[in-house]
C-alpha cells in the first residue's frame, strides 16, 4: 500500500472513530510504527488531524473544541443508550437523593431512572440538576422530587452555570452524583474544554457521596483544556467495554469501579 493510500484510509478511520492509534494502524496496515508516525506527521501538517500521545484525534477535536448538546444527542446514541440502561438498573429503587450532571449520556440516564422509579411505595427521593433539557423531561414525572439549581444558562450545554451555580452546589451533600465528561485519561483524569462547566462539575464531585461517571468509548484517552477530577476523586465509571490497559490498570490503582453495559 503506498503512503497516500494509508493516508486516505487513515482520514476515513478518523471520520468515522473520532481517533486512531499507532498501534493498531501499523498492526492493520502491516507496516512499523514509525511509517505510520511519518503518515501522521504529514496529515498534521496538512490540517487532516492533530497528533496527541498513542495516535491521533481529528482536527476538530482539540482541547477548546465542544459540540452543542443539540447537535451531540445523535452521536453514539447506541452506546449512550447501553450506558444510561446499565446505570440506571443499578440505582433502581434507591432512595436518597442523586444529582444528574448536564450532558446527553446524563440526560439517557435521567430518562430511563425515571422511567423506572416506581410511582408507590418507593422510598423518598431527591433529585438535583442544573441541566435545563434534563429538568424538563424529569418535571414531567408527579412522583419526583427535583429541584433545579439556577445560574446563566450556557447555551452549548443548556445548563446553568457561574458563581451563582458553584455556590448552590456547594450546600448541597448529593448522595450519588452521576456525571458526564468531555474527556477521561489516566494521566490527566477527568476535563471539559469550558472553565466554567468545569467549575460546575469539580463543585458536584466535591459535594457528592459518591460519583458515578457515565462515558462511552470516545471520551476514552482525550484531554480537553480543564481538569475537573482526578481518577482518584470518582467511584464508578459506566462505559460500554472494556477501557484500554493504559486506563484500566489507572481506574484500578484509584480504586475505581467500572461497571460495563
Amino acid at each position: 500500500m503506498y503512503a497516500t493510500e494509508r493516508q486516505d484510509a487513515i482520514e476515513r478511520e478518523l471520520l468515522t472513530a473520532g481517533r486512531v492509534s499507532v498501534v493498531d494502524l501499523a498492526r492493520d496496515f502491516g507496516v512499523t510504527t514509525e511509517t505510520v508516525r511519518r503518515d501522521l506527521d504529514a496529515l498534521e501538517r496538512a490540517g487532516a488531524l492533530r497528533r496527541v500521545h498513542g495516535g491521533a484525534v481529528a482536527a476538530s477535536r482539540g482541547g477548546t473544541s465542544e459540540t452543542a448538546v443539540a447537535d451531540r444527542g445523535a452521536v453514539r446514541g447506541d452506546e449512550k443508550a447501553r450506558i444510561a440502561v446499565r446505570a440506571a438498573e443499578a440505582l433502581a429503587g434507591l432512595g436518597g437523593s442523586i444529582f444528574i450532571d448536564a450532558g446527553t449520556t446524563t440526560a439517557a440516564f435521567a430518562r430511563e431512572f425515571a422511567a423506572r422509579t416506581p410511582v408507590d411505595g418507593a422510598a423518598r427521593l431527591e433529585l438535583v440538576t442544573h441541566a435545563v433539557p434534563i429538568a424538563f423531561d424529569l418535571g414531567a414525572h408527579a412522583d419526583l422530587t427535583l429541584t433545579l439549581i439556577g445560574g446563566r444558562v450556557r447555551g452549548l450545554t443548556a445548563a446553568a452555570v457561574g458563581s451563582a451555580a458553584v455556590e448552590a452546589i456547594s450546600q448541597l451533600r448529593p448522595d450519588v452524583a452521576v456525571i458526564g465528561t468531555n474527556g477521561i485519561s489516566a494521566a490527566f483524569g477527568l476535563s471539559t474544554p469550558d472553565p466554567e462547566e468545569a467549575a460546575v462539575k469539580r463543585a458536584v464531585v466535591s459535594a457528592a457521596r459518591r460519583v458515578i461517571v457515565l462515558a462511552d468509548t470516545s471520551k476514552v484517552g482525550e484531554e480537553y483544556l480543564v481538569r475537573f477530577a482526578g481518577l482518584e476523586d470518582i467511584d464508578v465509571l459506566v462505559t460500554e467495554t472494556t477501557p484500554p490497559a493504559e486506563l484500566g490498570d489507572a481506574l484500578k490503582s484509584a480504586d475505581v469501579e467500572v461497571w460495563t453495559a
